[in-house]
């Protein structure tokens, strides 16, 4: 299994190509919501506030289940090379 590198950013290391294609194929499920969620809007009238509050729950969701596949770390501070 190979290693992808992780991003140039603090807590990120690299993920397996089965964590990746994992986590791409979790994107493309949520940009296919995102799109329904899009025509809803332009096709209807709708409570706004209780269609953000869904929309933004629905984005939350795939945040969560993505960073469980990736397990990001938390970063490192200056400071913590001190001592």
């Amino acid at each position: 299994m190979s290693q992808h590198n992780g991003l140039p950013v603090s807590g990120y290391r690299p993920q397996s190509t089965e964590a990746v294609d994992l986590v791409n194929r979790s994107k493309e499920i949520e940009e296919r919501v995102l799109r329904f969620l899009d025509a809803l809007k332009a096709e209807r009238s709708l409570d706004m506030r209780w269609y953000s509050i869904g929309r933004t729950q629905i984005e939350q969701g795939f945040m969560a289940v993505n960073r469980s596949v990736f397990q990001p770390e938390r970063g490192a501070l200056p400071e913590d090379a001190e001592g």
